[in-house]
């Protein structure tokens, strides 16, 4: 007892020294892990598209994040270039290069939420280049402008020393530069702007027509520009062209203008200070005609070399012109014609969207459209700028409305239109349409229904409008039909309803001695003929005659049903209630002695006959018969049978039966026991 109850005392205080222990152990570790260095998670990818450029250089980057729908700061090197959010687990983000110095630096992804980073690497090479500032076309240089060149490094080399060289090649082959020093930008960059020809070497000029060249030192970076002698390569009708050239002082000088239908010359002085000519005196004329013409300066006393020759163009105006029918609608294939003083200046077909595409210049036209060769419309217009205009031609849509007699309108009505060879057929609403015809002319519409032609319409000088209505009625024809029952006897007032096979036009009448007249419109028809509310037959007719005579003979209705009840042996079972009945019809009658119920004049199909014995209310036999023909229905009951005018059933009467059997043969056979057993007692007492 001493010993268990020393245990029972020793057992809860080694668990406090383990627990004791184990959380020296717990404490020591979060001790040492606090001192370890913070280890953060690294994507699985980072990439960088491409991994290569110039400042400025547009690159796709891709990374995943272990955070779903993270945000995320990018870093270019040390600065902040951009943050976000990612979509799921990935991060694609394009972004263009900021300034930087020539060489590799790092792109880092930072997951704003867990800390975790990943870098890559993107080279940044040095780039030169050139931008020459020149008027916006056709505006351009003239002989004798200054023109500002643009000078620009990015991605270079700080620590480097770099001396830029723009050199101009003239179009005489004379070359001029601007020499000066670099100093680059913290993140490499320089640019500046000289003036070409002030700040370039002794000699340089734009005193030539022609295309000159720029180098930055030699080809780091190459540009371009042209002088020309007229402030614009383009010039419209009554513009006044502003010609500028550089000639020798006071040098007397001749400009020609020419082109089609143009020639213009004139002496021209230069200044006596500046050399410059400036001409101001002509206009393009209102005859002048779309395409180039050429000015050229000449002097008697001396050539320059390139000569002062350009091309100008006389461009004209866009003129957009929409073709449309008396109703508005687009037309196309419309052969559209401009005169100008009589002249074809355009020629072009309208397209799929009814539009002609022109080029004129400033003045007055006139407008010829045709179509299939017939003449639709004339009109004059005027030309001052871009135009966007709409052009009516003379041609007309057709309506076509299809109804009957009755104001019914007549959907699916087949229209053969000539002379296009072309089928309609009339929509929902009994109308069909031809669009954009032209007046004055014949065409024919033959109208048929299911095939069954109807209406023949020619239309002879078709009006100039908008829309014009053409009304065609479908005649009325007579449907006669003629009804009969199972016995080739007329059926009075049996109802017929007439539905067109299209569902959209009815009729229906009753029977007068078996026959019926409706006034129907032509087409297809189902015919079904019913009485009390039973379909008693149905056909389909074709109306296409005045009169059409429909005998329809309806086999089912009229029928002479008798029915007769017998039980298990066959022998007929009086006064049995028995029910005839279908859909609209019912009726019940007693069996005679002889097992039998007529029903008269009975419309046959699917005959639901209903058996109750007498004094029964439940019914003994339910069955139905399919009945297109008079005749007797047997019907058999197995669980009766008839004993003496009563009904038995059929079970007890065989157990009756069999025990009657069995009580004969018991008899038959003790009969024969007893016969056998007195001989044997004969010829016992003979023996004794």
């Amino acid at each position: 007892m001493n010993y268990e109850g020393k245990n029972l005392l020793k057992f809860p205080f080694i668990k406090v020294k383990s627990l004791i222990f184990l959380l020296l152990i717990l404490t020591s570790t979060v001790m040492t892990l606090s001192f370890l260095p913070y280890v953060r998670a690294e994507t699985t990818k980072i990439s960088i598209v491409p991994i290569t450029g110039k400042v400025g250089t547009i690159v796709l980057l891709d990374a995943n994040m272990s955070t779903v729908n993270a945000s995320y700061i990018i870093f270019f090197d040390v600065n902040f270039l951009l943050n976000g959010t990612a979509i799921g687990h990935d991060l694609n983000v394009s972004f263009a290069i900021p300034d930087a110095v020539v060489g590799n630096h790092t792109v880092k992804v930072s997951n704003v939420a867990s800390g975790e980073n990943a870098t890559t690497t993107f080279t940044v090479v040095t780039d030169y280049s050139l931008n020459v500032s020149v008027p916006t076309l056709p505006q351009q240089l003239q002989e004798g402008d200054p023109v500002p060149i643009n000078v620009n490094i990015t991605g270079g080399d700080i620590s480097a020393l770099y001396v830029a060289n723009v050199t101009v090649k003239t179009p005489n082959n004379s070359s001029y530069s601007n020499l000066m020093n670099v100093t680059l930008s913290s993140s490499g960059n320089y640019s500046t702007t000289v003036n070409y020809p002030e700040n370039f070497s002794s000699g340089a000029n734009t005193n030539f027509t022609g295309n000159y060249q720029v180098f930055f030192n030699d080809l780091l970076a190459t540009a371009a520009f042209h002088v020309g002698l007229t402030k614009s390569s383009e010039y419209h009708r009554f513009q006044t062209v502003d010609i500028k050239a550089v000639r020798e002082l006071s040098e007397n000088v001749n400009i020609t203008i020419t082109g089609t239908n143009v020639f213009n010359s004139e002496n021209v002085t230069a200044g006596n200070v500046t050399g410059i000519v400036q001409y101001v005196n002509w206009a393009v004329p209102s005859n002048a005609s779309i395409g180039n013409y050429t000015v050229s300066i000449t002097s008697l006393s001396s050539v320059k070399v390139p000569t002062d020759v350009q091309n100008f163009t006389v461009p004209g105006y866009s003129v957009n012109i929409t073709t449309l029918n008396l109703a508005e609608e687009i037309v196309a294939k419309v052969a559209f014609q401009v005169l100008e003083n009589g002249t074809s200046v355009g020629d072009r077909p309208s397209d799929s969207q009814g539009l002609v595409f022109l080029m004129l210049e400033v003045g007055n036209y006139t407008r010829q459209a045709y179509y299939r060769n017939t003449k639709v419309g004339e009109d004059t217009f005027s030309v001052a700028g871009e135009t966007l205009a709409n052009f009516s031609c003379s041609l007309t849509n057709l309506r076509i409305t299809v109804k009957d007699e009755a104001d019914n309108i007549l959907p699916q009505v087949k229209l053969f239109w000539t002379p296009d060879n072309q089928t309609l057929i009339t929509d929902i609403n009994g109308t069909a349409s031809v669009h954009s015809l032209l007046p004055n002319a014949t065409y024919t519409l033959n109208a048929s229904r299911y095939d069954i032609p109807f209406n023949i319409t020619t239309i002879t000088q078709l009006p100039a409008t908008a829309w014009f209505d053409v009304p065609i009625i479908c005649p009325t024809l007579t449907l006669r039909v003629n009804v009969t029952n199972a016995n080739r006897q007329p059926i009075n007032n049996a109802l017929v309803k007439v539905q067109e096979l299209m569902g959209g036009l009815y009729y229906q009448g009753n029977t007068v001695d078996g026959v019926v007249a409706l006034n129907c419109t032509l087409g297809r028809y189902t015919v079904g003929v019913y009485a009390n509310g039973i379909k008693l037959n149905e056909t389909t007719v074709d109306l296409n005659e005045t009169i059409v005579n429909l005998p329809i003979n309806c086999g089912l209705y009229g029928l002479d049903i008798s029915v007769k009840v017998v039980d298990y042996f066959g022998q007929a079972i009086p006064n049995v209630n028995v029910t005839l009945q279908r859909t609209g019809m019912q009726d019940s009658r007693i069996a005679g002695s002889d097992g039998l119920v007529a029903f008269n004049n009975i419309v046959g199909g699917n005959l639901q006959v209903t058996v109750r014995l007498s004094g029964q209310s439940e019914p003994c036999v339910v069955m139905t018969n399919f009945v297109d023909s008079s005749k007797t229905i047997e019907i058999k009951i197995d669980k009766y049978a008839l004993l003496a005018g009563m009904l038995v059933e059929t079970s007890q009467l065989l157990t009756a039966i069999l025990i009657v059997l069995i009580v004969v043969l018991f008899l038959v056979l003790e009969i024969i026991r007893r016969r056998r057993h007195k001989p044997r007692e004969s010829e016992k007492l003979k023996s004794e």
